[in-house]
This record gives structure tokens, C-alpha cells and sequence, in this order.
């Protein structure tokens, strides 16, 4: 039953002309729907499938629009005939659920889905068929939700190239506002200081606010609606983190007190711990990588010879980061290897004359 020929793909924003391009790559026929109209152009004009004609039938419709719509889209589907089965890729389950039970949606033929993966641009332009590679995709079928569902749900992920996680609804939900959602609004909430700071800071700017407030960039729309879908699990996150600034910052006032300084300690300690459990490559256990810094001019393919340099070394870049000199043409490269490979790549990229601080 997981086998899928045809997919009609409701909303052709970031994710959905994402799955799109990555079935179509499969060889799956793929039909487009979205209220925009140009939407439906530019992502055909992407080879993410050709626009739908109500009357046919597919194997699985992708409903891609914001959590709040989900379900309408979902009746209207499923009056219509135009799929033997459903899912969504929202960022909020239960909301969904909840609203399609409302509507006297058949629970039998949808199950709720959402892949982990996205960018801070938006739109059918922004889409890449190899966005969900290795990435989460969460699956959430309930009592009600029949195995063929699951299967060709199983099915999507796979041709997709994600890894399917299965969870229930309300967990999902909780998990997403502590990995996704309220990092958002926290990420905004150090960018909205930088709206009015003054010229000084910003010429100061670095990669670590440039890391920290990377994700504020998305589109406010999209996001308020996922906020407000997920609404009580990320106020109790943020009333957390707020909890811990507002300790942190009481602890700054009384800064001539050295006991006082002590929670401020133990939450950076605290924030260490978790960053090491976030998993690493593959969601394997997380990993110490070394770093090893080159001076890299800005020029085109500058970063290929490096990482020209370190295949013949025999050398894997676990990651790379770039951070430019601001005025300069040039940057560093911070290239992540595993802590033994560190000599070996600086020894083999000095050779090749890389100048390493």
C-alpha cells in the first residue's frame, strides 16, 4: 500500500514545493493547488508538477497550508474524492486534529504528519527537493487512523528523504515548542534589540549574534500562526526562560556579590548540558568535533580548493562555518573534523599555502 503514484500538494509555499520537487525527482506525478495563483505558477515553472483539475484522483494529498486551515482543507478534500488518503505538514498536531474531528473529517483515511526542515526564506522560490534529507518527520495517527494511512504516509517520508518519527499529537506539540517554536520567539525577542541599537553595536556585530538571532529572519505571518496553533505548550517554555533571564538579570544587579553571581554560573553550566544533547549527524549521540580556522579570501571557489585540500588528506569537514571580515575581502573558515584529524588537515592545508592564525 506505501506505494505512491500520483500526489496532489495543496499550498505551494517552502514545504510544499519542497515535497513537490523531491517526489517528482522519485518520478511520482505531482499535482499543484494553492489560493495564490503565481504560486502555482513559479512552482510549476520549478518542475514541482503541473497545476490540479478537480475530478481525479490520487493516491495521497499533501495538505501544506498554515495549522489553523488544515482541517477546512481537509473536508473540502475529502467531499470532493481527491485522494484515497491524507496527511499535513504543519507544525502543530493537535489543533488539527481536533478541529478535522469537529468537522466530521473521515479520521480513517488521514494521518497528521510534519517534517522537521525549513529556512528562514519562504515561498515555492525558496524551496529545495533535498530539504527533508536525514531530517524528522513526524507522524501522529491516532486510534482512528487506519494502517494503509500510515503505510503510503511511511511511504511519502521515505521518497522525501526523512526519517519517520512516530509520536502522539499532544507530545508532538510539546516537543516542538521546546526544540522550535519558543526558540523562535527568543531568538526575535534579542533581534528586536537590535531594531534601535546604535550604529556602534552593529558595526561590533559578530558570528555569535549572527548565530543566535539566524532563525528571527522568518516571515512574522507564518509564524504568528503557528504560535497561536501551539499556544499554551510555548507560553510555558518562554515563562521558563523568562523565569531563568529574569533570575540571571536580578543576579547581574547584585554582581558585587559574588554568591550572587553563582545562578548566572550555573545557567551557563545548565545551557552547556544542553547543547550536548542535541543529537549530531544522522541523529546519532551528539559529538566533540575540533575546530580548524583558515584565513579564506572572498573569491569564487575558494571553498572547494579547501575542501579539495582535505579529501586528499583523507580528512571528512563534519561542518564548516564562514564569518567575514567586515571591510575586508576575506574571511575565516572554521571547519569542524574529529579531534585526531586536526593535525593532519593543518599540517596538509599549510602545505597547499592556507594560512592558518
Amino acid at each position: 500500500m506505501s506505494g505512491l503514484e500520483s500526489v496532489l500538494v495543496v499550498g505551494t509555499g517552502l514545504i510544499g514545493t519542497s515535497v513537490a520537487l523531491a517526489l517528482r525527482e522519485q518520478g511520482v506525478t505531482v499535482y499543484l493547488a494553492d489560493r495564490d495563483a503565481g504560486a502555482v505558477r513559479l512552482a510549476r515553472e520549478l518542475g514541482a508538477g503541473t497545476e490540479w483539475n478537480a475530478g481525479r484522483t490520487v493516491d495521497l494529498a499533501v495538505i501544506a497550508v498554515p495549522p489553523q486551515g488544515v482541517a477546512a482543507q481537509l473536508a473540502d478534500l475529502q467531499r470532493a474524492g481527491a485522494a484515497r488518503f491524507y496527511t499535513d505538514v504543519a507544525s502543530v498536531k493537535a489543533l488539527p486534529l481536533r478541529q478535522a474531528a469537529d468537522l466530521g473529517c473521515d479520521l480513517n483515511t488521514y494521518v497528521a504528519g510534519h517534517p522537521l526542515a525549513g529556512r528562514e526564506r519562504s515561498g515555492p522560490a525558496a524551496a529545495r527537493a533535498d530539504l527533508f534529507l536525514g531530517r524528522p518527520w513526524a507522524l501522529c495517527p491516532t486510534e482512528e487512523t487506519s494502517p494503509d494511512a500510515v503505510e503510503v504516509l511511511l511511504g511519502l517520508i521515505k521518497l522525501c528523504g526523512g526519517e519517520a518519527v512516530r509520536v502522539e499529537a499532544a507530545e508532538h506539540d510539546r516537543a516542538v515548542a521546546i526544540v522550535s517554536h519558543a526558540p523562535h520567539v527568543t531568538a526575535s525577542a534579542v533581534a528586536a534589540r537590535l531594531a534601535d541599537a546604535p550604529a556602534t553595536a552593529l558595526g561590533l556585530a559578530g558570528q555569535g549574534v549572527r548565530d543566535v538571532t539566524r532563525i528571527a529572519a522568518g516571515d512574522p505571518g507564518l509564524w504568528t500562526g503557528i504560535l497561536s496553533g501551539n499556544a499554551l505548550p510555548v507560553a510555558d517554555v518562554l515563562e521558563a526562560v523568562a523565569a531563568d533571564l529574569a533570575a540571571a538579570a536580578a543576579s547581574l544587579r547584585a554582581s558585587a556579590d559574588p554568591e550572587a553571581m553563582g545562578q548566572v554560573t550555573e545557567l551557563l553550566h545548565r545551557g552547556v548540558a544542553g547543547t550536548g544533547r542535541i543529537p549530531g549527524k544522522h541523529g546519532g549521540p551528539a559529538r566533540t568535533y575540533a575546530t580548524v580556522q583558515v584565513i579564506i579570501g572572498d573569491r569564487p571557489g575558494e571553498l572547494a580548493k579547501l575542501f579539495l585540500v582535505a579529501e586528499a588528506a583523507g580528512v571528512n569537514i563534519e561542518d564548516v562555518r564562514l564569518e567575514h571580515a567586515p571591510g575586508l575581502p576575506l574571511g575565516a573558515a572554521d571547519l569542524s573534523v574529529q579531534p585526531e584529524a586536526v593535525a593532519v588537515l593543518s599540517e596538509a592545508l599549510r602545505a597547499h599555502g592556507w594560512h592558518l592564525p
